[in-house]
């Protein structure tokens, strides 16, 4: 299971740390989670299988490209 992005919300208190990891602990053994985004809270890296931060190595709006539908949104 991908959790995409999950480390905003559960930074800013819009889902419960400790819901999340209690979930991800109960997990079915043959299910593995992967969690992507920032500051993912040591809880979290505890409990997931794969944490990654990717972080930015060229990207379209610094040479003022908008943002299009389809690609960004």
């Amino acid at each position: 299971m991908v959790l995409d992005e999950v480390t905003y919300p559960l930074n800013w208190g819009w889902i419960d740390l400790d819901d999340a990891v209690r979930t991800i602990r109960e997990r079915p053994e043959h299910v593995n989670v992967v969690c992507t985004g920032r500051k993912a809270p040591q809880a979290l890296i505890d409990v997931a299988d794969t944490v990654s931060e990717i972080g930015e190595v060229k990207h379209a709006y610094k040479a003022g490209i908008r943002a299009k539908k389809g690609i960004d949104f």
